[in-house]
């Protein structure tokens, strides 16, 4: 797989297990669902007050596997994660409709949901993805 067909793969899938570090240093996994921007980060809506925001917050090493319907296909992205909380509104209608592939039904209760459950964005700058030949 060459770095455009797994950017291509990260971009048609939505699903996957996001690594961050404990306090221990062992990971801690967690299903997301991700969009891949046109900037070629990757971004998730997360909770502030989570464990994976503070993980992210003491030590930005992220890795996600990005996971489609093939058991056995998949891409790993490795990179630096950032919690974006300027403009998260916006940021997290776009993860949304990426994720869904469609508008929400309705953005201001969309906007109020964010806003009651502390949603950030995590911005994830990839510095390695494999599979890549």
């Amino acid at each position: 797989m060459t770095r455009d067909e797994a950017l291509e793969y990260l971009r048609a899938n939505h699903r996957g297990v996001l690594a961050t570090q404990k306090k221990d240093g062992r990971p801690q996994l967690s299903n997301v669902a991700y969009m891949l921007d046109d900037d070629g980060t990757v971004k998730i809506s997360v909770t502030k007050d989570r464990a994976k925001t503070r993980n992210v917050q003491r030590d930005p090493r992220v890795s996600m596997v990005a996971l489609g319907s093939d058991w056995y296909q998949y891409v790993v992205a490795e990179g630096v994660g950032e919690i974006v909380e300027e403009n998260a509104l916006a940021e997290l209608r776009r993860v949304y409709e990426a994720v869904s592939g469609k508008p929400h039904p309705n953005w201001e209760e969309f906007d109020e949901a964010m806003v009651r459950d502390r949603r950030v964005v995590l911005r994830i700058t990839i510095e390695k993805l494999y599979p890549v030949e």
